[in-house]
């Protein structure tokens, strides 16, 4: 599967883009001034919890946090 079928199918499931995640991880204190400021895990665990996406989904957004977009 392709980075941006990935994400496609994330934003099809939670009605929420990538962008939106970057949002949300920001109010929780994961990202500041667009450095990660916690361990991947806590934010995959966070995604998985909060938003039941698979392992692999939840490290393609963590991956989007990283900078990678194609």
């Amino acid at each position: 599967m392709s980075f941006q079928a990935y994400i496609d199918n994330i934003q099809a499931k939670t009605g929420k883009g990538p962008e939106e995640f970057v949002r949300l991880a920001e109010e929780k204190g994961f990202i500041t001034n667009g450095a990660i400021t916690v361990k991947a895990t806590e934010i995959v665990n966070w995604l998985k919890a909060d938003f039941e996406l698979g392992h692999g989904h939840a490290n393609a957004i963590f991956a989007y946090f990283k900078g990678k977009r194609d």
